[in-house]
């Protein structure tokens, strides 16, 4: 059978300096440093036999799809369920203002983490992102696929594929900016999970979804 790898990749920085959670509001763009970070990832993927990027519509995704898509030739398709996940906070300032958790008006959205009761389910990001990525290695199959995407999409996807709980602590995601979570798959069955981040020389001072500084 043959071996077929799907790439997802994470955007780079967001141009956000009243650090929103941006969520899938239209018109946040990379920032300088967000367009370096995508250059590089282009650099790593460019000796990479890619087959075909398929990108999230919004905006910050399709610029990083940009410069993976360009050396090897290739149009960007728009997925719409590589889209950032949804989230009742979107807009607000996250820990500063409207989305506290000390506010007891928030509380009803923080009533089950599990699932989680502010946004999309978990399950429901798995299921669109997983259908995604099943279609992108059918057609991509023998080479390498290319999916430019959002963290939290990225992630819970990666713990079903390795068969973990999809709950968990926002800060142990491993999902840097611009990293690539590899998907190998033998045939239609998953083989194997690869991660690298080829703009970690980049982190130093960044922001990330959440208006958190990265170290």
């Amino acid at each position: 059978m043959t071996t077929t790898t799907v790439h997802l990749v994470r955007h780079g920085e967001v141009h956000n300096p009243e650090r929103i959670l941006y969520g899938r509001l239209p018109g946040y763009r990379l920032s300088d440093r967000g367009e370096q970070m995508a250059a590089l990832v282009g650099d790593h993927l460019a000796d990479s036999d890619v087959a075909l990027v398929r990108s999230s519509p919004l905006l910050r995704a399709q610029q990083t799809a940009a410069p993976i898509a360009g050396p090897h030739g290739l149009e960007i398709v728009t997925d719409q369920r590589l889209v950032e996940s949804g989230n009742h906070f979107e807009g607000q300032r996250m820990g500063h203002g409207e989305a506290k958790l000390s506010d007891p008006r928030n509380w009803r959205w923080f009533t089950n983490p599990f699932r989680p009761s502010w946004g999309e389910p978990y399950r429901e990001q798995v299921a669109r992102v997983v259908s995604a990525v099943h279609d992108a290695r059918a057609a991509a199959e023998g080479r390498e696929a290319v999916l430019v995407l959002h963290q939290l999409p990225i992630w819970v996807t990666r713990l079903s594929a390795e068969g973990k709980p999809l709950f968990h602590d926002p800060r142990r995601r491993q999902c840097g900016l611009c990293s690539v979570t590899s998907l190998r798959f033998v045939g239609p069955h998953l083989a194997g999970v690869d991660y690298a981040e080829p703009a970690a020389a980049l982190y130093a001072g960044a922001v990330d979804a959440t208006g958190g500084t990265l170290t």
